[in-house]
């Protein structure tokens, strides 16, 4: 290290108490109440919605820290290695995350409130009134016991990578040397493989298959393109509040202004795809792929519609254009809550229009949820930030990351 000792604290630890986790602990109340309240009420269907909205998006977030890190291992990228403790500590929330999303999908399976659409008594027996001849196509890919391992599988494999490049991470940090750093590169590679081919079959599964009539190969990765964007705001979020709280002082806007890049890149990708899907179903107008589009134009969701381009699209281009306004923290940080909530957005539309038929609206059931999901996230995620020290001191590539200039 040398000469760098004097300006930056490299046994920095991250304290995680007062009023910070007060508020955690409140926004997790509030959704406990808040899912109370929304069985309570009799709107199951719309209370599943929304717990599987924000199960998902936070199952996203954390695996998409997961694929930060490989991502960096793999294209040896030294810039980042600085704030690698930020998707690290993400990625060990993941199998807390997964396991939530896979209860809420078994218990919406179970109750018929989740994927009804191919989930309803009688709809693959011919003898029934209500066969469904589609349905009963897609029988032998769309039923419980397989649907279930499936996301299991997924959702365990992706976990034992977290806990796995948890495990070289510290061994690198107490050994040193490059053995677990190769180690961590091989097995990086590996992952990317299986998330490549696994995430759009994940996408499928948890939220295309909510309306099982419909089908859109892009679903995938337009469903990867937000996860990513989501991911890459939370980090850079991370990264800010901790600067503005004192901490990682060997961060400086050369660091931020990569993070905004990756954003402002992605979201343009996101609108790619999104835009895509859209025009072919538009223009081709074939009914069976309309539906999806018709549906998501009836007046209550209409204007969400137009908003969802207008905050996920066109915010992101007009404020992160400028080079000086990716090294800005607090025009950074207003982008990233705005995507965030623009995602959340986004999920609301894949979600809502297919699975909720009564109780259609846009009120305390979705924000209360969403209020204890981000508590419980946050909560889970700074406490594990606080087991380790703030940043990597025997990383290879800790030098480059800290004289990181563009």
């Amino acid at each position: 290290m040398g000469n760098h000792n004097h300006t930056h604290n490299f046994t920095e630890q991250f304290t995680f108490s007062g009023k910070l986790k007060t508020w955690t602990l409140l926004a997790i109340v509030v959704g406990i109440l808040t899912i109370g309240f929304g069985f309570i009420t009799g709107q199951q269907e719309r209370t599943f919605a929304n717990l599987l909205l924000m199960a998902y998006y936070t199952t996203c977030v954390c695996a998409t820290g997961l694929f930060f890190i490989a991502l960096q291992y793999v294209a040896q990228a030294g810039w980042a290695t600085g704030l690698i403790r930020i998707p690290q500590a993400m990625s060990r929330v993941l199998p807390i995350a997964s396991l939530v999303l896979i209860v809420v999908c078994a218990a919406g399976l179970m109750t018929h409130n989740l994927y009804h659409h191919w989930n309803a008594e009688g709809l693959t027996d011919p003898a029934s009134p209500s066969y469904d001849k589609l349905i009963a196509g897609k029988a032998a890919f769309l039923n419980v016991p397989f649907f279930l391992t499936r996301l299991v599988l997924f959702l365990g494999t992706y976990s034992f990578f977290a806990w796995l490049f948890s495990k070289y991470a510290q061994r690198e940090e107490l050994e040193g040397g490059l053995v677990f750093y190769d180690k961590s590169f091989k097995w990086s590679a590996i992952f990317l493989i299986i998330f490549g081919f696994t995430t759009p079959i994940w996408a499928f599964d948890t939220i295309m298959s909510l309306e099982a009539h419909w089908f859109s190969t892009m679903f995938g990765w337009y469903n990867f393109a937000a996860m990513w964007v989501s991911g890459l705001c939370v980090i850079t979020l991370i990264v800010i509040f901790m600067k503005k709280a004192g901490y990682l002082s060997w961060v400086n806007e050369n660091h931020l202004h990569d993070l905004g890049k990756f954003i402002f890149a992605f979201s343009i990708f996101w609108t790619y795809i999104w835009f895509s899907q859209f025009l072919l179903i538009y223009y081709a107008n074939i009914p069976e792929e309309t539906v999806y589009f018709y549906k998501r134009w009836e007046p209550e969701y209409l204007p969400w519609f137009w908003l969802n381009i207008i905050i996920n699209f066109v915010a992101p281009i007009l404020i992160l254009m400028a080079r000086d306004s990716k090294r800005q923290m607090n025009r950074l940080m207003f982008v990233c809550i705005m995507l965030l909530c623009g995602h959340w957005l986004d999920y609301y539309m894949m979600i809502m229009p297919g699975t909720v038929e009564s109780h259609r609206a846009f009120g305390i059931i979705e924000i209360g949820i969403a209020i204890g999901f981000v508590g419980f996230f946050t909560f889970l995620m700074l406490s594990q930030l606080t087991k380790r020290s703030l940043v990597s001191t025997n990383h290879p590539f800790l030098e480059e990351s800290i004289n990181h200039q563009i």
